[in-house]
């Protein structure tokens, strides 16, 4: 009931009521002490003195904002109900201190109450300042939490990037590597070959909780065939199927937070589909694919609820990609696809989110698998919407964060992390476009 008791007023340049408003303070208050009068007389019918006490207090708090300078909240207000003054509620929004009763108020969205205009770079500081949010980002912090990451060879790949930062992120981490590839590894790792990859940005070496030999095409013993138990690189080694190192992890380090896929061969990858033969087509998809489904079949049930798990995909699963062939875009179509099934089935069995990474190319040992990385790294240089080269730093860096709890509501996706390449319809490089564009300038 205070707002018709207020009069039309102009604001002073600091933002306070001015002297017509004071003196409607005045009336107002009045009004509030009068209508306290009339209820004090009834106060055995209304609640008794509660009730003018209340009121009162009331009158004495919109006396203090109407007083109270850069306030003028009901000042405002009752400015604008008997002006029909409309009112923004931007950032930063003012009304101009010269309007007067009767002329129209001119607003300024972005303008400040100090006389220089907002700057984009202020107003990018405002909107910041909207937010808990520091400009440098949010800390993620992983600390306490296990994590087992399958398909680290060397330090040169996705893998061990996404290890890395999960390490700084404060996590402990378990390698599981391809049983061929483990006693080099090993061997690497024990003459310093990877110091430089290992330094943290606290100048220490990481290191690795665990390390197993796993072999995700086999779910278990019985799943081997003769020729690989005796094949020699296998040969020292034990235990190494999906749900023997799952086995191994429960009773070494207990239940994980976090598991990462990062598996993927295609014997015939060089071979064009039409000339791939289906024990190549089904090998691609068996490494690939069904190893995921493995992982998470035998590792589902010894990890956290609200754990996360991530695979690593590529966009030849959706676009043609001539060279990437043996199955191997087939196999990434299957991987997009398990990533959304699994995510609704082991988020409702075992309570944790599954996403998939589509990461730009990288010249990795193992993408030197296909004969023409480096081309493919110079196209997404010459087309994507970034004109840089992709880092594995990168691609860790947005697994760290997809496995941590900032992404809680994120599930079932595929994150795309290569420069933009993918939103691309054409090359800007094809000779077809530099001649029509020589053409026109000529």
């Amino acid at each position: 009931f205070l707002v018709p008791f207020a009069q039309p007023s102009a604001t002073t340049s600091w933002g306070g009521p001015s002297q017509p408003t004071r003196r409607a303070t005045k009336k107002v208050f009045h009004k509030i002490m009068e209508r306290a009068s009339l209820f004090s007389k009834q106060k055995r019918k209304t609640g008794g003195i509660l009730i003018p006490v209340a009121i009162f207090a009331l009158g004495m708090i919109v006396v203090r904002a109407l007083k109270t300078p850069n306030s003028g909240l009901l000042s405002a207000l009752a400015t604008r109900t008997s002006m029909r003054m409309p009112v923004t509620t931007a950032v930063g929004s003012s009304i101009s201190s010269h309007s007067t009763p009767g002329d129209k108020p001119h607003l300024s969205s972005f303008t400040p109450r100090s006389s220089s205009p907002r700057t984009s770079a202020s107003l990018g500081r405002s909107m910041r300042g909207l937010s808990s949010c520091k400009a440098s980002g949010l800390p993620i912090d992983l600390k306490g939490k296990k994590a087992f990451v399958a398909g680290v060879a060397d330090d040169q790949g996705f893998a061990w990037a996404i290890s890395k930062c999960l390490i700084e992120a404060g996590a402990d981490v378990s390698l599981g590597i391809w049983v061929p590839a483990l006693g080099i590894f090993k061997k690497s790792l024990e003459m310093g070959k990877f110091d430089e990859s290992r330094k943290l940005s606290d100048g220490s070496l990481m290191e690795f909780e665990k390390l197993y030999a796993l072999d995700a095409v086999y779910d278990k013993p019985e799943d081997v065939p003769e020729e690989v138990m005796s094949n020699k690189r296998y040969a020292g080694n034990s235990d190494w199927t999906v749900s023997e190192v799952a086995k191994l992890v429960e009773k070494d380090i207990g239940k994980v937070d976090i598991l990462v896929h990062s598996l993927a061969n295609g014997p015939e990858v060089k071979k064009p589909l039409l000339e791939t033969s289906r024990q190549g087509y089904l090998a691609a998809q068996s490494a690939s694919a069904y190893s995921l489904v493995s992982m998470m079949q035998n590792f589902g049930p010894i990890m956290n609820e609200g754990g996360s798990v991530i695979s690593l995909t590529y966009d030849a699963s959706n676009k043609v990609v001539p060279g990437y062939g043996g199955g191997m875009s087939s196999a990434k179509a299957a991987l997009e696809s398990d990533t959304r099934v699994l995510a609704y089935e082991a988020g409702r069995k075992f309570k944790v989110r599954v996403n998939t990474i589509s990461a730009g190319p990288l010249g990795s040992r193992a993408a030197r698998a296909i004969g023409f990385i480096e081309k493919v790294i110079n196209y997404s240089y010459q087309n994507a919407p970034i004109s840089k080269e992709l880092t594995a730093m990168e691609v860790g860096q947005t697994a760290a964060f997809l496995l941590s709890p900032l992404s809680s509501a994120i599930t079932g996706q595929v994150i795309y992390v290569d420069n933009g390449l993918s939103t691309m319809g054409l090359g800007l490089d094809s000779p077809t476009l530099v001649d029509a564009k020589e053409e026109v300038v000529a």
